[in-house]
C-alpha cells in the first residue's frame, strides 16, 4: 500500500463500488426482513399464525442456501456486472409478489423463491472484493458493506411504519409497502448495470499505471495464498477449517436473524409490560406527533418503529469502529470472539430485565452480533485457497444463513407455546457465548 498508484487505485476503488453495494445491500435487506413489519396483517388476513409466520421466514434461507455456491460459479463464468443485475431484477419482481399471497402455500414458496433468487448477492460481493481489494482492505470494506444491512434496518422500520399508514386505490396498506420496497430494487438493478464492472481491465475510470499495479498486488496475494501442485476442491471445501468457518457464522446469523425478524415484536412486547420504560418511549412518542401525526393509533405504530431502528444505530457505529480498530491492532480471532461476548451478555441481560433495561441490552447485543458478522468475513477471504475462493466464501455464506432458517423457526414456535419471546433470547446468548471460544479454531493462515 506503499505506491502511490496503488494507493490511488484502492481509493478510487472504494469510493466507485462501497457506496453502490451498500445501497443495494440495502434494498436486498428490507425486501428479506420487511416481512417482520406485516405479521399481524399476515396473521389476521391471511390466517399466518406465529408458527407459519416463522416457518415461511426461515424458508428464505433455504433457497439461498440451494442456490449459493451454483450462484457464485455463475458469476465467475457471466461477470459481476451481469450477474449481480440479472439477481437484482429477480429479487425485486419475487419481492413485489409476496403482495398477493392469498394464504400460507402462497407465502411459503414466495420466501423459498426469494431466497432463492438473493442467493448470489451477497456471497458475490464478498468474492468480488478479492478481485479487486488487497488483503488490508477488505477488513474495512467488509464493515462498510455490511453497514447496508444494519443501515437497511434503520429506515425500514420508519419507512415500513410510514408505508403503512398511507391509503392506495386497490391495495391495502401492507401490499403498498411490499410492492414500493420490491420495486425500489429493480430500479437499482438498472444503476447496476450502468456503474459496476466486472473486471480491473474493465474500469475505464483508473488509469493504466492504477490497473496495473491494482492487477500484480492481487496475483502477488493469491500466488502466496495458493497451494503448490494440483486442488482436490471437494477436499477444501469439506475441510475441518472450511465447515469451522461455517459453523462460527451459522451461530453469528442465528442471533442477527432471530433478533431482526422478531424485535418489533419484542418492542411491542416491552411497551406493553406494565411499569416504567424511562424517557425514550415519550421522546419518541413526541417526535412522531412533530411529525404531524395525532391518531393514537398511528402514533404507536411510527414510535415502534423509529424505536426498532435504535439499535441497529448502534450497531452500524460499533462495526465500523471495531473494523477500524481490528485492521490497527491485528488479531481477527480474538476480536470476533470479543463482539460475540457482547452479543451473548446483552441479550443475557434483555431476557430477564425491565422493559427499558431489556431495550437497551438489546441495542447493546446489536452492536456485539453486527459487529461480529463484519469481523468474521476477512478470516476466510484470507485463509481459502484463490482456486476455491468462490464456492469456498458461498459454501460458507449459505450454510452459516441456514441460521437465519432456523431463528424465526425457534422464536416463532416459543412465541406461539409460551406467549413470550424472552425465553428465546437465552438461547441466543448462550449460542454466542459458546461461539466466542469455538471461533479459535478458526485457526489463523491456514490454507484450506
Amino acid at each position: 500500500m506503499r505506491e502511490p498508484e496503488l494507493q490511488s487505485a484502492v481509493s478510487k476503488v472504494k469510493w466507485r463500488i462501497l457506496p453502490l453495494f451498500v445501497v443495494m445491500f440495502i434494498v436486498n435487506y428490507i425486501d428479506r426482513v420487511n416481512i417482520s413489519f406485516i405479521k399481524e396483517q399476515l396473521g389476521t388476513e391471511l390466517g399466518i399464525g406465529d408458527l407459519a409466520y416463522g416457518f415461511g421466514a426461515g424458508l428464505f434461507f433455504w433457497g439461498y442456501a440451494l442456490l449459493e455456491v451454483p450462484a457464485n460459479l455463475a458469476l465467475e463464468r457471466l461477470g459481476a456486472r451481469r450477474w449481480l443485475t440479472i439477481i437484482a431484477v429477480t429479487w425485486g419482481l419475487l419481492a413485489t409478489g409476496l403482495a398477493f399471497v392469498r394464504n400460507e402455500y402462497e407465502f411459503y414458496a414466495l420466501r423459498f423463491a426469494l431466497g432463492a433468487a438473493e442467493a448470489g448477492f451477497f456471497p458475490g460481493v464478498v468474492y468480488y472484493f478479492t478481485r479487486w481489494l488487497p488483503s488490508a482492505e477488505r477488513g474495512k470494506a467488509m464493515a462498510i458493506f455490511l453497514s447496508g444491512s444494519a443501515i437497511a434496518t434503520i429506515l425500514s422500520g420508519p419507512l415500513s411504519s410510514y408505508l403503512l399508514q398511507l391509503s392506495v386505490p386497490g391495495l391495502q396498506p401492507w401490499q403498498w409497502m411490499i410492492v414500493f420496497e420490491g420495486a425500489f430494487s429493480v430500479v437499482m438493478a438498472g444503476v447496476l448495470w450502468l456503474l459496476l464492472d466486472s473486471h480491473i481491465s474493465d474500469a475505464r475510470w483508473l488509469t493504466d499505471g492504477e490497473r496495473a499495479s491494482l492487477e500484480q498486488t492481487l496475483e502477488a496475494e493469491r500466488a502466496r495464498s495458493a497451494r503448490p501442485g494440483a486442488v482436490d476442491k471437494f477436499a477444501l471445501l469439506t475441510s475441518p477449517v472450511v465447515l469451522g468457518f461455517c459453523g462460527v457464522y451459522f451461530a453469528i446469523q442465528l442471533t442477527i436473524y432471530a433478533v431482526t425478524f422478531w424485535l418489533p415484536t419484542i418492542i411491542k412486547e416491552m411497551l406493553a409490560t406494565p411499569g416504567p420504560h424511562g424517557g425514550l418511549l415519550g421522546l419518541t412518542e413526541d417526535f412522531v406527533r412533530w411529525l404531524g401525526y395525532a391518531e393514537p393509533k398511528a402514533v404507536a405504530v411510527m414510535s415502534a418503529g423509529f424505536l426498532n431502528s435504535l439499535p441497529w444505530i448502534v450497531s452500524v457505529i460499533g462495526m465500523i469502529a471495531a473494523a477500524y480498530a481490528a485492521a490497527r491492532w491485528k488479531n481477527q480471532q480474538g476480536w470476533v470472539a470479543t463482539a460475540l461476548v457482547v452479543a451473548g451478555l446483552g441479550m443475557l441481560v434483555a431476557g430477564h430485565s425491565a422493559p427499558a433495561v431489556a431495550f437497551g441490552a438489546i441495542c447493546f447485543a446489536a452492536l456485539g452480533f453486527k459487529s461480529a458478522a463484519s469481523l468474521f468475513w476477512p478470516i476466510p477471504q484470507q485463509n481459502l485457497d484463490p482456486r476455491i475462493a468462490a464456492a469456498g466464501i458461498a459454501l460458507i455464506n449459505s450454510l452459516g444463513n441456514l441460521g437465519g432458517w432456523a431463528a424465526p423457526i425457534a422464536f416463532g414456535w416459543i412465541k406461539q407455546t409460551t406467549g413470550s419471546v424472552y425465553i428465546g433470547l437465552y438461547g441466543l446468548a448462550f449460542t454466542s457465548l459458546l461461539t466466542a471460544a469455538l471461533v479459535f479454531f478458526t485457526r489463523p493462515k491456514a490454507k484450506a
